[in-house]
């Protein structure tokens, strides 16, 4: 269990600092998580695991050695690929590996916190390759971790899948993608297009059509690659609706956190990345215990306190200028660390644990798509906050504070909103918990879910 429980974390850590390192590959990898989720259920979680380690690494070595900018993309799409396949898969093995609900939190809370760890370092870690042995090196990295990972998972990854798992969803499949990719390429290229140029418009009305129609298709098709009723579960829905805020405030504000010690304090991007240890060093500290204190506590207590953590962690950093020490800066980002530790975990594994154990891969796709458009959307949306002050003449600076505090008040509302509503329904005639193995409501997960009586 623990050989399992590190390789799928390690796996994890890959693709998130690769994806911050680099963000080029980001469009595809939120195009394609859905389905990587719904094929490891259908055709192996170990099987889909170990496939996108190899195309992984495969792609990186051909990054690495990328002689022109066209077999850099075709390596960063394939890239791409394999961090599709091996990220919703990895916590899919997770969740299949341990059925009761506590062990299962524990585990997916050290997976989530290798998440937010590689969301935290990747600026730190591309900073130091670059500038000690050349761009290159920011694929290189990926190369060893991935030998290991096929070479010792091959032995000790046990199979399992979804054996009632319906046949792929060939239009759900192709509608999801193309939707997602529009939507996603129209926040990425929109601030150097112009958010009202023909171009970002055009990608925006094309994804709310094509996620309209995926919408229609799954609710009358008979094995839906996303069955709607999933979302009539608030534990799904509320968590996966804060997955998106935590991708938004987190990867929005550590986009710019290294800008802020560049660009306003002028130190160079080496010393930027290791001010922003504080965030990273949080997280590998308190993520190992978000699970424990979702376990014991319950999802809505962890999720509300880490999300107000950090809300209030990015408010503080509204007031640091080009002349505040950095004594009085780590601690700001040290307590945005700490609130987004204590968030990733819980809220993934109430996302897991809304659903049957055998749709473990389908739930982690689902997640990992809501953090990722998230991400995209807060780096987008934070950015045009930047450049609006700037345009009014306001200084980098200034546009910095707008987008922390604009950060900050969007997660605090988000804890009020998880305070609120993270919970399961109550079932009717008296049973506690979720039919699906579910949390009750306000009630730490301590046992075994019990099942719905039959009528």
């Amino acid at each position: 269990m623990r050989a399992l429980l590190t390789l799928t974390c390690a796996g994890q850590f890959m693709v998130l600092l690769d994806n911050t390192i680099v963000g080029a590959y980001v469009l595809l990898v939120a195009m394609l998580l859905l389905s990587g989720g719904v094929f490891a259920d259908r055709f192996g979680r170990r099987r889909v695991f170990l496939t996108g380690v190899v195309v992984f690494t495969a792609a990186s070595v051909v990054c690495s050695l990328a002689p022109s900018i066209g077999w850099l993309i075709v390596g960063r799409v394939f890239q791409g690929v394999g961090a599709a396949a091996l990220s919703p898969a990895s916590l899919a093995l997770l969740a299949a590996a341990y059925p009761a609900p506590r062990e299962r939190v524990r585990a997916i809370g050290l997976w989530a916190g290798f998440s937010g760890i590689g969301l935290a370092a990747g600026p730190l870690a591309g900073g130091i390759l670059v500038e000690a042995f050349g761009w290159p090196a920011i694929f290189l990295v990926n190369v060893p971790i991935g030998a290991v990972l096929l070479l010792a998972g091959l032995p000790v990854l046990g199979e399992s899948r979804n054996p009632s798992a319906p046949p792929i969803d060939v239009p759900g499949t192709v509608l999801s993608v193309a939707g997602v990719g529009a939507v996603t390429y129209g926040l990425i290229e929109g601030g150097s297009r112009g958010w009202t140029s023909p171009v970002i418009l055009g990608s925006f009305a094309a994804g709310l059509v094509l996620l309209a129609a995926f919408v229609v298709v799954e609710g009358r098709v008979s094995t839906p690659m996303l069955p709607l009723r999933l979302f009539r579960q608030r534990l799904f829905t509320v968590s996966n609706t804060a997955m998106v805020v935590v991708g938004f405030a987190l990867m929005g504000s550590s986009f710019f956190f290294s800008q802020f010690f560049v660009y306003v304090q002028g130190t160079s991007i080496l010393v930027a990345g290791l001010r922003t240890l504080p965030t990273s060093l949080a997280m590998v500290i308190v993520s190992p215990y978000a699970g424990r204190f979702a376990a014991r506590y319950g999802f809505r207590v962890v999720v509300s306190i880490g999300l107000a953590l950090a809300g209030l962690g990015l408010l503080a950093l509204d007031s640091v200028h080009a002349d505040t020490g950095y004594g009085n800066v780590w601690w700001r980002l040290a307590v945005v660390g700490i609130g987004f530790a204590l968030t990733m975990s819980p809220l993934t594994g109430a996302a897991i644990q809304a659903v049957s154990p055998q749709e473990g891969g389908l739930a982690s796709g689902v997640s990992s798509t809501t953090r990722q458009i998230g991400a995209v959307l807060g780096v987008a949306v934070l950015g045009v906050i930047v450049h609006t002050r700037e345009s009014g003449g306001a200084s980098f600076g200034s546009g910095l504070n707008s987008a922390f505090l604009a950060a900050g008040a969007v997660t605090l509302a988000c804890a009020v909103f998880t305070g609120l509503w993270l919970t399961a329904a109550r079932t009717p005639r008296g049973v506690r918990g979720e039919q699906s193995g579910g949390q009750a409501v306000g009630e730490p997960l301590l046992t075994a879910p019990r099942s719905r009586p039959t009528s």
